[in-house]
C-alpha cells in the first residue's frame, strides 16, 4: 500500500509534508536559534537576519518559539489518533463476535460518546485533573474512537458472513486466528484512512485547546497559543499569525490528502488503480494474451 500512495502525487507531497513536521517535531527545538524563553528587550520587532521571523511583545524569537512548539502539537495530534485507534477499532471488530451483550455494550457507548461534544468535555476534564496536554489528549482520543469502532465494525461485518471465514469457523478456527488471517487484511485500509484524517483533527483539535490556552502552561510554546498571542498585536505586526495559521493549516491539509491518498489505492479503488497503471504501462494481460493468440493463428495459416 505504501508503494500505491508513493506512486500518487498527492500521496507524495503529503508525505513529505508530514516528514517535514515530523522532523520539526524532533529536532525543532535543536535547530532554535534562540531560547524560545528567554525575554529581551527588542519586543515586537519585523523580520530580520537575526530574527527571521521577528520577536513577540516579550520580545522572544518567533523562529525559535514555533520551532520548540511543533513538538507539542505533532505528539498532542499524535496521542488522539492513536488513543481513538486502539479505544475505537478493537472493539469495533471484536463486537461482530464476541456476542449480543458485548455488542449492544458497545454500541450504546459509542453512540454516547459521538453525542458528547469533544471540546467542551475536553475542557471540563482538566478542569478535574489538571491543565496537561496528556490528560487533554487522552480524553478527545477516547471521544474521537467512535469514528474507528464504526469502521471497524463496518468493515469486519462485510467479511464475517463470507463463505471462506464460515468455512473457518466450520474448521475450528479461532476468533483471533480469523481476526489476524481473514478480517486484518479487511479493516486495515478504512482504519488507515481514518488514522490518517484523525491526525489532521487531532492538530485542529491540539490548536483550538493552546489557542484558548487549555493543555499546555503558559509560557511554553505552542502553534495555536502563538497565534493566540500575535492576534493582540495585529496593530504592531499583522502579518504574525500568518506563519502559524499556514502551519496549522498545511498540516491538516496534508493529513487529509494522505486519507484520500490511502482510499484511492485500498479496496475496489486500488485494484481499478492498479489496472489503470498496468495498462497505462503497456503490460495488461488482454495484451499477453492476444500475442499468443496471433501467433497460435499465424501458425495455423501457415
Amino acid at each position: 500500500m505504501v508503494r500505491r500512495v508513493l506512486s500518487l502525487t498527492s500521496g507524495r507531497i503529503a508525505l513529505g509534508i508530514l516528514a517535514v513536521v515530523a522532523l520539526l517535531a524532533v529536532l525543532g527545538p535543536v535547530l532554535a536559534p534562540y531560547d524560545p524563553l528567554a525575554t529581551s528587550a527588542d519586543t515586537l520587532a519585523p523580520a530580520s537576519g537575526a530574527h527571521w521571523l521577528g520577536t513577540d511583545y516579550l520580545g522572544r524569537d518567533v523562529f525559535s518559539r514555533l520551532l520548540d512548539g511543533s513538538r507539542v502539537s505533532v505528539l498532542g495530534a499524535l496521542e488522539v489518533a492513536l488513543v481513538a485507534l486502539v479505544v475505537g477499532a478493537v472493539p469495533g471488530i471484536l463486537s461482530v463476535y464476541l456476542g449480543r451483550a458485548f455488542e449492544w455494550l458497545t454500541l450504546r457507548l459509542a453512540d454516547t460518546l459521538v453525542a458528547l461534544p469533544f471540546l467542551l468535555f475536553a475542557v471540563a476534564v482538566i478542569a478535574l485533573l489538571g491543565n496537561g496536554i496528556g490528560q487533554a489528549m487522552l480524553v478527545t482520543g477516547v471521544l474521537v474512537s467512535p469514528l474507528f469502532y464504526r469502521v471497524g465494525r463496518a468493515a469486519t461485518l462485510s467479511v464475517a458472513r463470507s463463505p471462506y471465514v464460515e468455512a473457518a469457523i466450520v474448521s475450528g478456527a479461532s476468533t483471533g486466528w480469523i481476526v489476524r488471517r481473514h478480517v486484518r487484511a479487511k479493516v486495515l485500509p478504512p482504519v488507515a484512512v481514518a488514522l490518517a484524517q484523525t491526525v489532521g483533527t487531532g492538530f485542529v483539535i491540539v490548536s483550538s485547546l493552546t489557542f484558548l490556552g487549555i493543555g499546555v502552561q503558559p509560557p511554553a510554546p505552542t502553534w495555536g497559543g502563538l497565534l493566540a498571542s500575535d492576534l493582540g498585536y495585529l496593530d504592531y505586526q499583522p502579518w504574525a499569525p500568518v506563519v502559524p495559521a499556514l502551519l496549522i493549516m498545511v498540516t491538516v491539509w496534508a493529513g487529509n490528502q494522505l486519507a484520500d491518498a490511502i482510499r484511492d489505492v485500498s479496496g475496489e479503488a486500488g485494484r481499478a488503480f492498479v489496472a489503470a497503471r498496468t495498462a497505462r504501462s503497456g503490460r495488461p494481460a488482454g495484451r499477453r494474451g492476444s500475442g499468443r493468440s496471433d501467433s497460435v493463428t499465424a501458425g495455423g495459416t501457415s
